[in-house]
């Protein structure tokens, strides 16, 4: 039976938020995109604070489940690459206490110099961790606006 309410951390994910799941994960939508077509995923069931405390089970689920839907996002996205991010622990940026891995497409053009996305990956960090304080930048989005998204991750997903 389907639950309604995922846990991340203290947080709860509305099952229309979710687009994949597996027996030890489950993959959705973010909250607060910082870059179009960036989703969170996978996260596990079990609330597991650090990347050194997951199973060997958890781990490769996570990759497993990262590897297939970074392909699939990177294809619907028209992307031509791929970033996957883990901030592991609060000192690296982790908002939320819970392991996640954010997945970002990237196109051909995004920057003329390859070299620049550390700048901006700096900068955005910055930003996040002003946002820490007061996040005034980035705004929830609704129930319903995550729901279609997902519906069209689950379009994809096989």
């Amino acid at each position: 039976m389907a639950v309604e309410y995922y846990d991340f951390g203290p947080h709860k994910i509305h099952h229309s938020s979710v687009f994949y799941t597996s027996n030890l994960s489950f993959a959705f939508v973010n909250l607060r995109p910082a870059v179009t077509g960036m989703m969170m995923l996978p996260h596990l069931v079990r609330e597991v604070k650090r990347v050194a405390d997951l199973t060997d089970d958890e781990t490769i689920d996570l990759w497993r489940i990262a590897k297939k839907l970074g392909r699939q996002l990177e294809s619907y996205h028209k992307a031509s690459s791929l970033s996957f991010g883990i901030q592991d622990g609060p000192q690296a940026g982790q908002t939320v206490p819970h392991v996640h891995i954010h997945i970002l497409p990237w196109k051909s053009g995004d920057y003329e110099n390859n070299d620049d996305i550390y700048d901006d990956m700096n900068e955005k960090e910055k930003e996040l961790n002003r946002a820490l304080k007061v996040d005034v930048e980035r705004k929830d989005r609704s129930i319903e606006e995550m729901a279609l998204e997902a519906d069209e991750y689950r379009k994809f997903v096989f």
